[in-house]
């Protein structure tokens, strides 16, 4: 890999990494701004705009970033110039066309999550839950050609446009969301509909943003990419029905794996207000559960499935060359170490967040018995999504992403079967193991087609997985223990004795458990010279 791939791939990375620390530290003032009824409202409207804004971008920066760097490489400069000036035009209609779809339906699917009340009583209406998601809906007209100039940029090799953009956005929509949230409710003194309205509106805020740097970035390279079309050989001249063809088989994977979660979350959105409603909870409750549930507890079970984003992303390239060179031993020895490093860093987090649930709650919303109850049994779930992720990337990478549909498909039948049913059981808790069980039925499905058509066999990475199982279960023995002791001095209920019980609790089980790694020369085989090197620094035993 050539250094500029390198340091381009590092750019991106830094850049995604930093856009989710920002999305999720945002959380804290916003919550506290606008409480439990307004992240239940913004919840309503985000779940829907997130599956909108998936089927009308997921995958396109990647397959067009593929699509041209193809062409380029063959110096055929002008085929990706000639994809960049009708996707321009295709995915203005397309964004405007899902806009229009999101605004005139805003009212069929707020009927789907709430009942038609007139009772005066109910915080949040079916009328309040349509404002929100036509507010939010606005931003769709911008995203998906900004995504084209992202995967036009990242296709020439050029990441800092994606990466800065991705932050700019992020910074611009979060001090829109909170400035605007706070200015509604504190100085113009505006009801909770209107404040949240505007936060769901800085989707679009953001998105003007990015799109401002993208232009920026675009006026400053033209020249250089204008040079390049001087260059080209001339030699193809291909369709734009073909060149669409290509982009819809690398984009279509990508579509899938990106809807899975808010599909998951749409479920909960159509059954649960109502679900919880048939066992006696007020539409109140309901809500301000379901807030619980899809907001705040998620912002916080997603954390560790980053790094499993980060793995699918990486993964695809190095699994199809080894496939297509029907070289097996070498992609056994990926996939072996995939799971590993994946189970390695992901079941610990998991743990560590099910463990400290009651601080971590308090830190970033408020003191709350359910939020500590749901968060608990919610962590652990985050391992199934990240196995999602990366066997569907697998999928990919063996070029059989077509039971990527089938797994999906499969989990959310399973998802819909059984979540009603555990919600009258298990309340708020069992829309948590609904969704486990849905996943679970995924997961299963891809492992069964890795095994088969990448002719894997799971003994070697079954046994190491126990013994991760095994070091993350001492490391929790320790954690909790330590955790006891230090909730008869300090108080979970308050933030700042909850970040010091966060700080040393996770401290003293991240010391367990790479000392457990580094004592069995588990993390040297996972991580191999890497790890040599820093145990040379800190005067280790190699």
């Amino acid at each position: 890999m050539s250094s500029k791939l390198l340091r381009g791939t590092f750019i991106l990375t830094l850049g995604t990494i930093l856009s989710k620390v920002l999305g999720l530290f945002y959380v804290i003032p916003f919550f506290a701004i606008v409480g439990e009824y307004g992240t239940a409202l913004y919840s309503f409207s985000y779940i829907p705009y997130t599956i909108f804004i998936s089927i009308a971008t997921a995958g396109v920066p990647l397959a067009v970033s593929k699509f041209i760097a193809k062409y380029n490489a063959l110096e055929e400069y002008a085929v990706g110039r000639k994809l960049f000036k009708s996707g321009v035009a295709v995915m203005l209609a397309t964004g405007i066309l899902s806009f229009l779809i999101m605004y005139v339906t805003a009212p069929g699917l707020a009927e789907l999550v709430m009942d038609s009340s007139n009772d005066e009583n109910v915080k949040i209406t079916a009328a309040d839950v349509t404002t929100v998601i036509r507010a939010v809906s606005f931003a769709l007209i911008v995203v998906p050609f900004m995504s084209l100039i992202r995967g036009f940029f990242q296709g020439h090799q050029s990441m800092g446009p994606s990466a800065v953009s991705q932050v700019v956005e992020q910074i611009v929509r979060i001090v829109f969301v909170l400035a605007g949230a706070f200015f509604v409710l504190n100085v113009l003194e505006g009801d909770m509909v209107t404040a949240v309205s505007v936060a769901t509106f800085a989707a679009f805020i953001g998105a003007l943003g990015s799109l401002g740097v993208l232009g920026w970035y675009w006026v400053k390279r033209k020249p250089h990419l204008d040079k390049l079309l001087d260059e080209d050989k001339k030699t193809l001249d291909i369709s734009l029905k073909d060149i669409y063809k290509e982009i819809l088989l690398y984009a279509a994977p990508f579509v899938f794996v990106g809807i899975a979660n808010p599909l998951f979350q749409f479920v909960d959105m159509m059954t649960f207000n109502r679900a919880m409603m048939s066992v006696g909870f007020s539409q109140n409750e309901a809500s301000s559960a379901f807030s619980v549930l899809n907001f705040q507890s998620h912002k916080l079970v997603i954390i560790p499935v980053s790094l499993a984003t980060a793995f699918s992303l990486t993964l695809v390239p190095s699994i199809t060359k080894a496939f297509t060179e029907n070289d097996r031993k070498g992609m056994r020895r990926q996939l072996d170490q995939t799971f590993q490093v994946l189970m390695y860093l992901t079941v610990p987090a998991a743990i560590g967040i099910a463990i400290l649930a009651e601080p971590m709650y308090t830190v970033f919303y408020a003191h709350n018995d359910l939020g500590t109850d749901v968060l608990t049994t919610y962590a652990p779930v985050a391992i199934l999504f990240a196995l999602f992720s990366v066997t569907a990337a697998i999928l990919q990478g063996i070029n059989e992403q077509r039971f990527t549909i089938l797994s999906l498909l499969t989990g959310l039948l399973v998802k819909l079967t059984f979540n009603i049913p555990l919600i009258k059981l298990f309340e708020t808790q069992g829309a948590v193991m609904s969704t486990a069980l849905g996943y679970i039925a995924a997961i299963i499905i891809n492992m069964i087609v890795i095994k088969k058509f990448a002719k894997y066999p799971m003994g070697f990475v079954t046994r190491r997985i126990f013994l991760i199982l095994i070091f993350s279960g001492l490391m929790a023995g320790v954690t909790m223990a330590f955790y006891e002791v230090l909730v008869e001095f300090l108080s979970p209920a308050a933030k700042f004795q909850s970040i010091l019980i966060i700080g040393i609790s996770a401290l003293v089980g991240a010391a367990v458990y790479f000392y457990l790694g580094l004592r069995t020369k588990l993390v040297d085989r996972l991580f191999g010279d890497r790890v040599t090197k820093i145990k040379r620094k800190l005067r280790l035993p190699v």
